[in-house]
């Protein structure tokens, strides 16, 4: 895959801001003169488009406005962006143990072959590198992190509010009911593979984090893994604390992912905060992870604010009651196979 990007190490929040330029047009005097103004706005224009393409993609501290196309590039950029978290043979020995069916798994993308090529890669190779996450291959880790999240073993599963008996049991939820390429169902599989062992202060640092990492789908937490992708958060977090990453590093990751995964989402919260005067380079992940921003509740507060429409792509259609004032749990609520 080309043009990869790193995730940025830690960024300087003292620097100063960048102002939006705001261009202002006079009244044209005459037909000749407007006729002027238009076309050299227009040659400008266009070679500002293909200085850019030019270009090589943006790192989030480079990021600027949204693209042309629509697609949020100040946080989450098309071309990619290479996670610091090694994938390895973790797809191989997850179709071992029957949690992905492959043949399934690879049918979804028969009609994108170049998603289909790379998922192939990552469930039958062994020595797969760092994980790159683009706009075209999200869903593609997105299902493959939320088969992992489902099932690792983890205390998460086993003692957490997917255990809570008054939700009336873990195979009722969107997570787990609606994972339907395993081999056999899904609570087969689930919390029941040694894929990924914790130390205890790998552990301590998951659960922490977990707990922290809301998404904008519903109102819970990655530590009440209901949805697709608090179950895939939760894989992920997983997967990068076994390769001894910071909590820092841990939640820049998340928030790069959380921003591929809800891009309109992120971008209204990126317009919230320029309208600040604060960037998204210089934002905090763990607060922007939060409930006060990512949270549905937090999310639908933060849009009110902003000016403009707000799309819906990523995670749509499987939301929680807005203002519910506990964990609720979802059933089979639409967060289904990417």
């Amino acid at each position: 895959m080309k043009d990869k990007e790193k995730v940025p190490g830690k960024e300087d929040n003292s620097g100063s801001e960048e102002s939006s330029i705001t261009q202002g047009y006079a009244l044209p005097v005459s037909i000749i003169i407007a006729s002027l103004i238009i076309g050299g706005s227009w040659i400008s224009t266009a070679k500002q488009r293909d200085q850019a393409s030019s270009q090589e993609p943006k790192s989030l501290t480079e990021a600027e406005h949204p693209s042309i196309s629509g697609w949020p590039e100040a946080i989450a950029p098309s071309q990619g962006i290479e996670l610091p978290v090694r994938w390895g043979d973790l797809g191989v020995k997850m179709v071992s143990v029957g949690i992905i069916d492959d043949e399934k798994f690879i049918n979804l993308y028969a009609a994108k072959p170049d998603i289909e090529k790379e998922a192939k890669k990552l469930l039958y190779e062994g020595n797969n590198a760092n994980l790159v996450i683009t706009e075209k291959n999200s869903g593609l880790l997105l299902n493959l992190l939320w088969a992992l999240g489902l099932g690792t073993s983890n205390p998460v599963l086993a003692k957490g509010p997917m255990a809570d008996s008054r939700y009336g049991g873990a195979g009722n939820f969107a997570s787990t009911g609606g994972w339907t390429i395993a081999k056999g169902g899904a609570m087969e599989h689930f919390n029941r593979h040694p894929l990924i062992v914790l130390t205890e202060a790998q552990q301590k640092l998951v659960e922490d984090i977990a707990k922290n990492i809301y998404r904008p789908c519903c109102g819970n937490s990655t530590y009440f893994p209901d949805c697709n992708h608090g179950m895939a958060m939760l894989g992920l977090l997983e997967l990068m604390a076994s390769q001894n990453a910071s909590e820092s590093d841990m939640y820049r990751v998340a928030l790069s992912v959380n921003s591929y995964w809800f891009p309109d989402t992120y971008s209204t919260v990126e317009k919230y905060f320029e309208s600040k005067k604060v960037s998204w380079s210089a934002v905090n992940p763990k607060e922007v992870l939060g409930a006060a921003y990512s949270s549905a509740q937090g999310y639908q507060r933060i849009a009110s604010q902003v000016a403009g429409p707000q799309g819906g792509r990523g995670g749509s259609g499987c939301g929680v009651d807005a203002g519910a004032p506990s964990p609720q749990p979802k059933r089979q609520s639409g967060c289904g196979v990417q």
